[in-house]
């Protein structure tokens, strides 16, 4: 006979948190479905194994990113009502929303790979939750089916939330890939199916590698299968370090996708960073032509500060194509081998700081000194200039001379 979880029954602060049933469980803790009685509503309430509460790194860590967590307000972000340590046995917990529906890995398993019309405006969604969390400091850094959560929301089908921002970052520790603790607590450390070649190595990790992430799930949740033919958790790490992703339309026998979404994810995972998109905002960007009429709504769903970005990009690269990927060996640097002549073209601007979002018209990208020019340009032509306003007042003034003198020699001088 199994023991009861201990945690089943347990309330939190001081009862206004009451623990009805585990509905989830991971390496660093489990996830609970439990009642706030003053709200009427139920919440879900991850609580992290006690053997960590001993180091004072990891719990000082904890809370800063709960902190920031709880800070998160797009509404494809699950959630944090409140984080704290229980008082009993010192184990860290975060109360957040509850949510109904499946994770996208249930989806697909379920109904088999998603048509990009319905799975691009999933991911651009996701997208914006990870524009905010990047813009505030956090980074993901375990992106994976898992932890998109596939909700309805104001009778809205396929409503994403992104679960477990920043636990990766809270917990990580000195491990290198290849670790048996890598391999056995993954949903932490980074999942090896999903990771970008900079995380497998333990380099130091930005946003882009989130992106790279992201890229990985899209192609998985459009063909079922993921960019590598690998078995085991080492050989994915391996591959996503040294071999080149299989191309989107050659996954799937007699399958094909649209044009230019193969190019798009390609560029996504290339294994350099800095070949990459450079923010989730300029890769939702790329992927809006693939989303139909959901498309539209690119816009709204990217968080505050994205339209200042524009002022910032230094180079645009160009629209991505199928280019030949050499692999190359493992202990030699994770960045494709490519000829002089195979090199993206980018359009090269003013050195500013850079951002991530380029500017892109209907024509395609464009500097924004260009849009900046001819918008001045504009508003210049349409205002009246100083010696313009000039004449149009000695006109006036001439006009009402003659007129005068016209009135006087029709009436005669006075007297």
């Amino acid at each position: 006979m199994t023991a009861q979880d201990p945690n089943i029954g347990r309330d939190i602060l001081d009862g206004q948190f009451q623990i009805l049933q585990k509905i989830g469980s991971g390496g660093m803790g489990s996830v609970y479905k439990a009642a706030q009685p003053a709200m009427n509503r139920m919440v879900a309430v991850k609580i992290l194994h006690p053997k960590l509460t001993n180091r004072k790194d990891l719990v000082s860590r904890f809370r800063r990113e709960a902190r920031a967590m709880s800070h998160l307000e797009h509404p494809n972000t699950v959630k944090v009502l409140v984080y704290g340590e229980l008082p009993d046995d010192g184990s860290l917990y975060i109360v957040m929303e509850y949510l109904e529906g499946k994770n996208l890995n249930q989806v697909v398993r379920k109904e088999g790979p998603l048509a990009p019309e319905r799975a691009v405006p999933i991911l651009i969604q996701v997208c914006g939750a990870l524009q905010e969390a990047h813009l505030q400091g956090i980074i993901h850094r375990d992106l994976k089916p898992e932890n998109i959560f596939l909700s309805t929301n104001g009778g809205l089908r396929d409503y994403p939330k992104v679960l477990d921002f920043g636990l990766a970052k809270v917990t990580e520790r000195e491990l290198r890939p290849g670790s048996i603790m890598l391999t056995q607590e993954g949903m932490v450390f980074g999942t090896p199916e999903f990771m970008s070649p900079e995380q497998a190595q333990g380099k130091v990790l930005d946003a882009r590698s989130d992106i790279y992430s992201l890229a990985v799930i899209l192609y998985e949740v459009l063909t079922g299968k993921l960019p590598f033919d690998a078995k085991t958790p080492m050989e994915y790490i391996q591959a996503h370090v040294t071999k080149a992703p299989i191309p989107l339309d050659d996954r799937i026998s007699g399958k094909k996708f649209p044009s230019g979404l193969g190019a798009s994810l390609q560029r996504a995972m290339e294994k350099g960073p800095e070949k990459r998109y450079a923010s989730a905002a300029e890769f939702a960007q790329a992927l809006k032509p693939f989303a139909g009429m959901a498309g539209k709504g690119f816009t709204a769903m990217m968080p505050k500060g994205t339209a200042q970005q524009l002022l910032h990009v230094t180079e645009i690269p160009a629209a991505a194509v199928d280019l030949p990927v050499v692999p190359i060996e493992a202990s030699k640097p994770s960045v494709p081998i490519r000829g002089p002549s195979s090199v993206p073209k980018t359009v090269q601007m003013s050195q500013v700081p850079p951002a991530p979002l380029p500017v892109t018209t209907p024509e395609g990208k464009v500097p924004i000194e260009a849009l900046l020019a001819a918008a001045a340009a504009k508003k210049r032509r349409s205002q009246p200039t100083a010696l313009m306003l000039m004449g149009i007042a000695a006109g006036c003034l001439v006009a009402g001379i003659l007129i005068t003198m016209l009135i006087l020699r029709l009436i005669g001088p006075p007297g």
